[in-house]
């Protein structure tokens, strides 16, 4: 079927949940079964053109919706959903109009958009049943998902089985097993000669082991002092694994806006965790503003964190949905802040944070 899965996100709304998907999609049904860019469309060529041919040769579009999917807006303040040449807008428009299945997929709590929300090439995507995809279930949420996706590709039979993990500890044969299994040599002629020749080569060899251990004791007083003890059972792999899982992830710390944007924006940020599960923790920038945790995925070059506010916080009207996006920059931190409210246009910060002294 070729490319059977075809993934539409906004780098600014779902690009780490959009990426660990296509990760996990890829471990079921294969490379060649699933598809998230267009990319590669040469200089001269049509990109809508482009873009229609390769939704064209999937069976399934998976449309990943956050909780800014609708209302995030470009660099001149209009709604991206309202561009004509939006990419995720032509992606869902050209499935629709194939009559292409599209599955909304829904992260960090985003809620179907509503008709009126959506301009007219889109708006049937108001009544396509929607799947929830959660940080806390994320496995098994994207295993039901996997289940459904099924009578659109087959999966790859060398891809979809789970890894087996022994529950027991994993004992090697001892390295005299080949030689128990080996066919018994034929008897010598001459025992009694290869007995004495072995039996003065162990004498000197006890002899010796003697002399050297006297020797060894005495050497090993002097450089005790010297050399760092390793506990018994360390092994150099066991000390570099140790080392290694303990490597901070470079957005972790504790960072400080040193030029604050007025409101709406953030003041300090810390963020902890290691690889690529962190959790960032928000201050605002109005005085008593803490936006406290949220979980968030780092995918190598960003990480992408969203806050839902139900309640005032700062002046601002109930319903403010802040998604906040980070990048290592050097020394710095790159630091994007989208804020979407009900009832007005939505706004964006653009700050870079310095590590807090």
């Amino acid at each position: 079927m070729g490319r059977a899965i075809f993934i539409s996100y906004r780098r600014d709304d779902t690009e780490g949940e959009a990426g660990r998907l296509f990760d996990d999609l890829v471990r079921t049904f294969g490379d060649d079964s699933v598809f998230m860019d267009v990319a590669g469309i040469n200089p001269g060529i049509d990109f809508r053109k482009a873009i229609d041919d390769n939704v064209a040769s999937c069976g399934v579009l998976l449309a990943m919706i956050g909780p800014g999917w609708a209302t995030i807006t470009n660099s001149a303040g209009q709604r991206r959903l309202e561009d004509a040449n939006d990419f995720v807008r032509l992606e869902i428009a050209s499935a629709l109009a194939r009559n292409i299945a599209v599955i909304p997929v829904l992260v960090h709590d985003a809620k179907m958009p509503h008709p009126d929300q959506l301009p007219d090439n889109l708006k049937d995507l108001a009544y396509r049943n929607s799947v929830e995809i959660t940080h806390a279930r994320w496995n098994s949420d994207v295993q039901l998902l996997t289940k459904a996706l099924s009578q659109y590709v087959t999966s790859a039979s060398y891809t979809n089985r789970e890894p087996v993990h022994a529950t027991v500890a994993v004992q090697l044969p001892p390295p005299s097993a080949l030689a128990e299994r080996a066919a018994p040599a034929k008897a010598s002629k001459t025992p009694l000669i290869a007995g004495a020749s072995v039996a003065a080569v162990m004498l000197i060899a006890v002899v010796a082991f003697f002399a050297f251990r006297a020797s060894g004791n005495r050497g090993s007083a002097a450089t005790s002092a010297t050399q760092p003890s390793i506990r018994s059972g360390s092994s150099p792999a066991k000390v570099t694994a140790a080392s290694s899982s303990s490597l901070r992830n470079p957005v972790a710390g504790t960072w400080t806006n040193p030029s604050p944007s007025g409101r709406n924006g953030l003041a300090k940020l810390e963020i902890s965790g290691t690889g690529n599960q962190l959790s960032i923790h928000a201050w605002g920038e109005c005085q008593d503003c803490d936006w406290g945790p949220q979980a968030a995925t780092f995918d190598g070059q960003r990480a992408t964190a969203v806050w839902s506010f139900k309640q005032p916080m700062g002046g601002e009207a109930d319903g403010r949905v802040a998604t906040v996006t980070v990048a290592p920059g050097g020394d710095a931190l790159n630091v994007t802040v989208v804020n979407a409210f009900p009832k007005r246009a939505p706004n964006e910060r653009r700050s870079r944070f310095v590590r807090a002294q």
